[in-house]
C-alpha cells in the first residue's frame, strides 16, 4: 500500500543504518523490494526500515522498486565501486522546506554563518575552547586533533601511518589504512546524507565546506569521525587486508549503532544551526499532505521582506483556489 501521510514513515532514529549493493538487480516483489544476483539469489530488501540503499557499479533497479523504496523514506545513492565515489541520490522522505529556508538564511548571512562554524568546530573538542581564538586558530587546533587521533590509532593498532593519501583514480594503490577510511567515511557520508535530506536540509549548502553538492555532508560527517571512523579503519586493516572494503563495511554499521548516530544526527544539526524546537516542527502539514497549497511570498510594509500575516493567509487561500 502506497503510503499517503508521511507522518505514517519509520523515524530515522528508528531505522536501519544502510545497505551497499553491487552487480545486481533490484526489483520490486509484491509491496517489497528484492536484490538479485547470480551468487546468492533472492534476497528480501528492508526498504521499510531501511535509511539509505547505495547502488555500487553493475546494478540495475526498476522503476517500481524506485518507486517503492521512495515510499518508505529511504534514500537511494548511486555511488562507485565500495561506495566511495558519489554521483546521483533520490529523494529523501520529508516534503517540507522550512528546515532548508533556515539553513540557507544562516549560510548566507556572515554572521550566522560563523556562529555555525564556531560550534561546529566546539563539538568536536573534549575541552572548552577559549572564546578569544580566532577561526584560523580554532582551525589549527582542529589539524593538531585530527593528526593526534591518526598517531593514536597508529600506535594502538601498530600499523604504520605515513599520512592520509590515495588516489581517486586508482584505489587499489593506496595503503590498507587508507582504503579502510575512504571506506568508512563513505558509509559515514551516506548515513549523514541520509539524515540531512530526511530532516528538509540541504546536502549542498554547507558552512565550513563549501562550492560542493555535499559540501553539508562533509560538514555533518566531520562531527564523527575521528570518534568512529578513525579507530575502525586503522583497527580493520591491522586485523587483516582480506575482503578489507567489505569487512570495514559491515563494521560501520555496527559501529553506527553501538554509537547511536542515527538517534544523535538530526538533532546535533538542530544544534549546529541553533534551531529551535518550533522551528523543528515547522511545516509538517506538508508531509501530511504533500500536494497541500503553501502562501506565496510578498514583502511587508516596509518593503523589507517579512511576513505580513493577511496577505499571507490571503494569498494561502488564492493558491488553494487556484489549486482545485
Amino acid at each position: 500500500m502506497r503510503i499517503q501521510d508521511y507522518h505514517d514513515l519509520p523515524k530515522l532514529r528508528d531505522s536501519l543504518s544502510y545497505l551497499y549493493l553491487e552487480h545486481g538487480v533490484i526489483e520490486r516483489s509484491q509491496n517489497a523490494v528484492e536484490f538479485f544476483d547470480k551468487k546468492s539469489g533472492r534476497t528480501l530488501v528492508p526498504a521499510s526500515a531501511l535509511t539509505v540503499l547505495m547502488l555500487g557499479p553493475g546494478t540495475s533497479i526498476t522503476h517500481e522498486a524506485v518507486k517503492t523504496l521512495a515510499d518508505n523514506g529511504c534514500l537511494i545513492l548511486w555511488c562507485g565501486e565500495q561506495g566511495v565515489r558519489f554521483y546521483a541520490q533520490g529523494m529523501g522522505e520529508t516534503r517540507k522546506a522550512y528546515h532548508l529556508l533556515k539553513q540557507a538564511e544562516k549560510s548566507s548571512d556572515p554572521i550566522q554563518r560563523m556562529k555555525v562554524i564556531l560550534r561546529m568546530y566546539r563539538f568536536r573538542f573534549d575541552e572548552e575552547l577559549d572564546d578569544n581564538l580566532t577561526l584560523e586558530q580554532i582551525r589549527g587546533h582542529e589539524g593538531v586533533r585530527v593528526r593526534k587521533a591518526y598517531a593514536e590509532a597508529s600506535k594502538t593498532y601498530g600499523i604504520e601511518w605515513t599520512g592520509r593519501n590515495y588516489d581517486r583514480g586508482n584505489w587499489s594503490a593506496a595503503d590498507p589504512v587508507n582504503r579502510a577510511l575512504s571506506a568508512a567515511n563513505a558509509c559515514l557520508n551516506g548515513l549523514c546524507h541520509a539524515a540531512i535530506v530526511s530532516g528538509g536540509y540541504s546536502p549542498g549548502l554547507g558552512f565550513i565546506h563549501t562550492g560542493k553538492q555535499l559540501s553539508f555532508v562533509y560538514d555533518i560527517a566531520d562531527l564523527y569521525k575521528v570518534d568512529i571512523t578513525v579507530p575502525l579503519a586503522f583497527r580493520l586493516a591491522a586485523e587483516s587486508t582480506y575482503n578489507l572494503e567489505s569487512r570495514v563495511r559491515h563494521a560501520c554499521r555496527d559501529a553506527f549503532h553501538a554509537y547511536k548516530l542515527l538517534d544523535n544526527i538530526l538533532p546535533d544539526i538542530d544544534r549546529m544551526l541553533g534551531i529551535t524546537a518550533e522551528e523543528a516542527t515547522a511545516g509538517e502539514e506538508a508531509d501530511a499532505d504533500p500536494a497541500r497549497p503553501e502562501p506565496w511570498w510578498s514583502p511587508d510594509d516596509d518593503g523589507d521582506g517579512g511576513d505580513d500575516g493577511h496577505a499571507r493567509d490571503d494569498l494561502g487561500n488564492r493558491a488553494g483556489r487556484l489549486a482545485r
